[in-house]
């Protein structure tokens, strides 16, 4: 009986945690929010590697400086990807007196080399980061981590219906093996 409990309090334990990593791969979504992953180091200490961050999309008139971003840098100014950055400084292009950014990651001793203006009325502002969750949420892209996700608790199943069923067959057993022997006696 104390394995059959610990069973299904394991059984338990594991659908509540799906649920909840169900919820919290989903509810972001449903406010309106973006995610990314960090996969550099250069926010460390705010957001460290392999950290998912919450994105609310926000007007760029709204930002400040002191606002964590992610954006595109311009092309030539080094990283290709997405960059999550702090803004370090905001003001006006001497040409077109649009808003020019310049941003900073936290670990870095200086500020980007590049400056930019984002190009849209709106733009992804962090929310808020969960540390090492876009580690999970990157080996959920395997196809050898999605099998055993799903194979590894239909086995488990499984196994317990088996036993569950071979439990039942022996108490059948022993149910018939008193009748059949009184019926086959003298």
């Amino acid at each position: 009986m104390t394995a059959r409990r610990a069973g299904r309090a394991l059984c338990a334990l594991l659908v509540a945690a799906g649920l909840l990593f169900g919820a919290f791969v989903i509810a972001p979504g449903l406010l309106g929010w973006q995610r990314y992953m960090i996969v550099s180091g250069s926010m460390t200490g705010t957001y460290d590697r392999g950290s998912l961050v919450f994105d609310e999309v926000v007007p760029v008139k709204s930002l400040k400086v002191g606002d964590v971003i992610t954006y595109r840098p311009p092309r030539g100014a080094g990283p290709t990807g997405l960059v999550t950055h702090r803004i370090a400084a905001i003001g006006p292009d001497r040409r077109t007196h649009a808003r020019v950014f310049r941003t900073r990651g936290d670990a870095n001793r200086v500020r980007d080399p590049w400056t930019f203006t984002l190009p849209n009325r709106r733009q992804a502002r962090v929310v808020v980061g969960v540390p090492y969750m876009g580690l999970a949420l990157a080996a959920l892209s395997r196809r050898d981590v999605r099998v055993a996700l799903v194979g590894l608790p239909a086995v488990l199943i499984a196994l317990l219906v088996m036993a569950g069923l071979w439990r039942d067959l022996g108490r059948e057993a022993e149910a018939w093996a008193p009748a059949t022997a009184s019926s086959t006696g003298p």
